[in-house]
């Protein structure tokens, strides 16, 4: 960790809180939910989920995805397992168990390794709607990142407006921590969005 300056070479004080490298190495796991549902790393056979995605109503208001393309959505695929290399993010889908259809979409996005944090995204089609599924995938994957990978903060975000995600961030333990005001643009025109977070149990606090 490190700034060049000139000829001089700035080191930070406070190491990171992930080491660089620690997402590259490990291969993507499968996690286990409750109802036979699993996530699991995207597939290029799941093209098909991408592009119905990309057609669904409630997933282009609100999560401002397009695909137009079995093309465009295999090449989506590919970019997901090179950010993981990369450690630029770590996407999942939410699939039926023992290998079957992928009915939404988890990950994290925005990854700091060093500052510790990540912020959470999601959707589902109509097919794995209704059944808590995104709560579900929500603390789970929650649990790997402070767990597994030893990320300090998660944040959701999401248009005040889509009550639906609000449920789904509260029910998996994410507080809300204020308004962004006019913080994203829709179809539909700028949004304001809720911040909600986590922090991982126990960690230790400075001193006030």
């Amino acid at each position: 960790m490190g700034e060049t300056i000139g000829r001089s070479l700035i080191t930070s004080a406070v190491p990171p809180v992930v080491p660089p490298g620690s997402l590259a190495t490990l291969a993507q796991p499968v996690l286990a939910l409750a109802g036979d549902v699993e996530l699991r790393p995207w597939r290029v056979s799941d093209a098909d989920a991408l592009v119905a995605a990309g057609q669904d109503p409630a997933i282009r208001r609100w999560n401002l995805l397009v695909v137009a393309s079995a093309a465009e959505a295999r090449e989506r695929i590919a970019r997901m397992g090179a950010r993981w290399r990369h450690e630029q993010g770590a996407i999942w889908a939410i699939a039926r168990s023992g290998g079957g259809p992928a009915v939404g979409l988890i990950g994290l996005d925005g990854l700091d390794l060093a500052g510790g944090s990540a912020e959470i995204l999601y959707w589902l089609l109509p097919a794995g709607r209704g059944r808590g599924a995104a709560v579900e995938a929500t603390r789970r994957l929650s649990r790997w990142a402070f767990d597994d990978l030893g990320l300090h903060r998660l944040r959701l975000c999401h248009a005040t407006a889509n009550e639906a995600s609000c449920r789904v961030a509260t029910k998996a333990g994410f507080a809300v921590e204020g308004t962004m005001r006019s913080a994203l643009l829709h179809e539909d025109g700028w949004h304001d969005q809720h911040l909600h977070a986590r922090i991982r149990d126990g960690y230790p606090t400075a001193a006030r």
